[in-house]
């Protein structure tokens, strides 16, 4: 079965300089959770929004990987102007 071969890979690269800034806020959210939370409720006053902050992060980064493959197909394919559609026709 074709795994998508006929489209540019993702770059992993460009995938990791676009989400550097994600990760490190997703990063400091997780640890403000913890770090805000009571003593002896650390795990229940912290769970909900470090799993929240993770979750955000999980769709940006789907999305993120999404955006690489369409922007490197966009750039594999010339415009069809420069493939020769358009060319000729009747005006």
């Amino acid at each position: 079965m074709d795994s998508g071969s006929s489209l540019p890979r993702v770059d992993r690269a460009q995938l990791r300089a676009r989400l550097l800034v994600e990760f490190e806020r997703t990063v400091e959210e997780v640890a403000d959770a913890v770090d805000n939370a009571p003593a002896g409720r650390v795990i229940r006053d912290s769970e909900e929004a470090a799993r929240d902050a993770l979750d955000r992060f999980r769709s940006k980064v789907y999305e993120a990987a999404l955006q690489c493959k369409v922007d490197a197909a966009e750039a594999a394919f010339p415009p069809s102007e420069e493939r020769g559609h358009g060319k000729g026709a009747a005006s």
